[in-house]
């Protein structure tokens, strides 16, 4: 069997806020299909990496290759475009657009017709119009949120809004899907079912993932392989299970 493709590659990534390194030297390979975990200690530096590797910062120092092409530097819409999307620790829903919109706005560039079409309403912004409302109600059933499509973001459930989020990063196409702790604030209950949507996406959507998560039974339960980061720098980095194990790892989470 040929290797997997390198989906994402991070080398030598640093980011400098003034006198503060934040980011310091991280390194991360990921393949095709992978279920990676970004994991670490409140204030290690995993959140600004997923800034770094969507364009809302831009690096210091080290580069980025998305499917072999360098894209650091790049601005979140051209990320966006060459194929990577995310969800964010703090649900970010256009929360006065229903179900459905906000879903359809994910799909906004891929719907091949201009300004002139759209105002006037002509053939072609019609049916293309038609089809990202079909391909939207695809994504929501896959999150049976279909029965909800009319209801305005804000008035979902939590867990729901949580999985709309998703839904609306996999309508931007995405060859990478960055998921900013997606158990965060949910009970055990709606975590296993977020977990058995992970393993759906990754499966049926053919999908590379790469997530922080606080959640350590759902990064196990999961996660082949991690990364773990800790005072911005690069702790280790392994298959799941050693590295859950691994003494340092345990100590820069539970301390002495």
């Amino acid at each position: 069997m040929s290797e997997r493709e390198t989906i994402l590659k991070v080398e030598h990534l640093a980011i400098q806020f003034g006198g503060l390194r934040a980011v310091d030297d991280v390194n991360l390979e990921i393949k095709k299909g992978e279920l990676y975990g970004l994991i670490g200690p409140n204030g290690a530096g995993k959140t600004t990496v997923f800034n770094l590797l969507t364009g809302v910062y831009k690096p210091t120092l080290g580069r980025i290759y998305l499917c072999g092409e360098e894209i650091g530097g790049k601005s979140p819409a051209e990320i966006n475009r060459k194929g990577i999307a995310r969800t964010f620790q703090n649900i970010r829903l256009f929360q006065n657009l229903t179900v459905l919109e906000n879903v359809m706005v994910g799909l906004a560039n891929q719907i091949p017709c201009n300004v002139f079409e759209s105002i006037l309403r002509l053939p072609r912004h019609k049916r293309s119009e038609k089809e990202a409302r079909e391909r939207a109600m695809e994504l929501l059933r896959v999150f049976k949120l279909d029965a909800y499509s009319d209801y305005l973001a804000a008035n979902l459930p939590y867990g729901k809004q949580r999985k709309l989020e998703i839904a609306r990063a996999l309508a931007t196409n995405p060859k990478l899907l960055l998921l900013d702790e997606p158990a965060a604030g949910m009970n055990p209950n709606e975590t296993q079912e977020l977990m058995d949507d992970i393993m759906f996406v990754r499966r049926e959507f053919d999908m590379t993932i790469l997530l922080i998560e606080h959640d350590m039974r759902l990064v196990g339960g999961i996660c082949e392989k991690l990364t773990v980061l800790n005072f911005g720098t690069e702790l280790v980095t392994g298959p799941t299970a050693e590295v859950l194990a691994n003494p340092a790892v345990i100590k820069a989470y539970l301390g002495d």
